[in-house]
């Protein structure tokens, strides 16, 4: 729903605000921005305002990427261009209350005009859709680690030997949730007032850690409240003095963190169009779910997008290999879970706790668009485990960051949704990360797959 920019200038007059928070979200899905003044603000309803686009030329690192000068023509930002400021619109329905800032409400924004903006690249996604008759819905839900520390002591201890929010393998616990009901009912009540609320709260199995599942909403929507959660989960833990990771695996003992995507169509008339009248999968359901199969693989650097999201694909830690799917089958890819009309829904289980919300998100729609597009026919559905599946080639998920973005590089499909500039500056995006790990020279312990350098990078941050 579009918001009045009067009646906004008017209620932040009225309840005497001062200082707004303005942000914007990153490449690697981390939410940047800064305290405006509230004259400077309202002037900037209409204008925008200049945000510099290192934003879009840095790592999560805050380390300028360096790329080859002969693909600079093709960059969004860089050396070349000067990192000069780009023109960033508020947006206005996205308003929210901060529980813990008095007055002082906070806006997400987005590039006025730029093809790297994460949630402009959702948006072109959308108005394909919107343009074929549809529009979707999705729902994205998370699992986090929870420990007894700080950002500093974390560090001090090498990212070892750390205290855990609560011992044991407790998933699903009562005894955990009730014992600690204080901390979730924060959660919760944030949740509400900053608008992401959460449909389910609940231990996960491995020590500290819980899982989130958002409401459902339109997918823009969707988006904007999986990347708050994220950011103001952590923003709790720490002032709880604790610490939240979304890291893809930060331990080989436990299984990875995943991030879910459940996604569904409707049709103009809000309709939905995944059912058939008499139950079962439509023929348009089909066709999404053959796109994802298809174009997934070649999408797969929006939805794992570190070096660190390769290690929690693996076999047996509840995380599929490959793009199968089936029935309520969570060993596979993508998940089919039939219901109501209202319900029907396929769940993307390729997504880890660290990806973009946006980007992983529009690379779910495209890659279902596609399939609708072409009229894709998915492979026979899996009963049982995936895992031992010999599966195609193009049916396999990346085993390397790198490798999914040479893919994604080359696609032809992602430059018909996203355009060169999108997909040539993502790529260099990702190759730079495959090569800091490379240059970094990580040492692994006996037994460990995840680096320190891993750990520094992505632990508090992704």
């Amino acid at each position: 729903m579009e918001v009045d920019s009067q009646e906004t200038k008017l209620a932040l007059q009225q309840n005497g605000v001062e200082y707004v928070k303005v942000a914007i979200t990153d490449i690697d899905g981390v939410l940047r921005g800064k305290y405006m003044h509230v004259d400077k603000f309202l002037k900037s309803i209409e204008s925008g305002y200049g945000f510099c686009d290192v934003i879009f030329g840095w790592d999560s690192s805050d380390e300028l990427y360096e790329f080859k000068v002969s693909d600079e023509q093709n960059l969004f930002t860089g050396w070349h261009t000067g990192f000069p400021d780009q023109t960033v619109k508020i947006i206005l329905d996205s308003k929210r209350t901060i529980p813990f800032e008095k007055n002082t409400p906070l806006f997400l924004s987005e590039l006025k005009d730029g093809e790297v903006c994460p949630r402009s690249v959702l948006k072109k996604v959308l108005r394909l859709l919107r343009e074929s008759g549809f529009k979707g819905k999705s729902a994205l839900e998370y699992e986090f680690f929870l420990f007894n520390e700080s950002p500093i002591s974390v560090r001090d201890k090498g990212f070892k030997n750390l205290s855990y929010f609560t011992p044991g393998m407790f998933g699903y616990s009562l005894l955990r949730s009730s014992t600690h009901s204080d901390l979730y009912q924060e959660i919760l009540k944030m949740g509400s007032v900053m608008n992401f609320p959460l449909e389910g709260l609940h231990t996960e199995t491995g020590p500290g850690v819980l899982e989130a599942a958002i409401g459902v909403d339109q997918v823009l929507n969707s988006a904007d409240k999986a990347v708050l959660f994220k950011t103001f989960m952590k923003v709790l833990a720490q002032r709880k003095n604790l610490m939240a990771t979304f890291m893809a695996k930060w331990s080989e003992k436990y299984p990875g963190q995943s991030g879910h995507i459940h996604c569904s169509l409707l049709d103009l008339e809000n309709k939905p169009v995944f059912c058939n009248d008499g139950g079962g999968m439509s023929e348009l359901m089909t066709n999404f779910l053959g796109g994802l199969q298809k174009y997934s693989r070649e999408f797969m650097a929006m939805i794992a997008p570190t070096t660190n999201s390769y290690k929690r694909l693996c076999v047996g830690a509840w995380a599929p290999i490959n793009m199968t799917w089936g029935k309520e089958n969570r060993t596979t890819g993508f998940r089919v879970i039939e219901g109501t009309p209202g319900s029907q829904r396929i769940e993307n289980r390729l997504a880890g706790a660290d990806a973009n919300p946006y980007l992983a998100l529009a690379a779910t729609f495209a890659a279902g668009f596609l399939g609708i597009k072409e009229k894709i026919q998915p492979t026979d559905p899996i009963s049982g485990e995936a895992y031992t599946l010999k599966t195609e080639e193009n049916y396999r998920v990346p085993s390397t960051l790198l490798e999914s973005a040479e893919l994604f590089k080359k696609s032809q499909a992602a430059r018909s949704i996203w355009g060169d500039q999108f997909v040539d500056h993502f790529s260099a995006s990702r190759i730079w990360e495959y090569e800091q790990f490379l240059n970094n020279k990580p040492l692994f312990e006996k037994g460990q797959t995840i680096s320190s350098w891993e750990l520094e990078r992505y632990f508090e941050i992704i």
